[in-house]
């Protein structure tokens, strides 16, 4: 039997949420003040931080399955960040500490700075409508 292959594995879904966060980050740095669309950018970074999170358990199982419990580790800590930083993005918006957004917005860009993204990327728009779904999540 061949192996089967999954085409939407937990490393895809995190590099095309980071490429997204990064669409959403430049989205939210042009707002001249908080508005809908900032609203949106900075609810979809939320939701998304969230679910890199998720994928990260996904990922390591396969590492502890066999043994690599050094390599597993690692890599938690390695993506420790996104959940921290989902967490306390989210507390700064239910108040809308606009000042923290944006010094937590530096440090995602910070963490997110290999990723690269260029006008060829199709990512599209996937914020619209992001600040309902936070809405309705809580």
């Amino acid at each position: 039997m061949s192996r089967v292959i999954n085409p939407d594995s937990a490393g895809k879904q995190r590099n095309l949420l980071s490429r997204s966060i990064i669409g959403a980050l430049r989205e939210l740095m042009m707002q001249p003040e908080p508005n809908e669309t900032a609203h949106d950018a900075a609810a979809y970074i939320v939701l998304a931080l969230q679910e890199i999170s998720s994928t990260v358990e996904t990922s390591v199982q396969a590492w502890e399955k066999r043994g690599y419990w050094v390599k597993a580790d690692r890599f938690r800590m390695e993506w420790d960040w996104a959940g921290r930083l989902a967490e306390q993005m989210k507390q700064a918006l239910l108040v809308e500490d606009w000042a923290m957004i944006a010094g937590l917005v530096t440090q995602i860009a910070g963490k997110l700075s290999s990723v690269k993204v260029t006008p060829r990327s199709r990512i599209g728009t996937p914020w619209v409508g992001a600040w309902k779904q936070f809405q309705s999540s809580l």
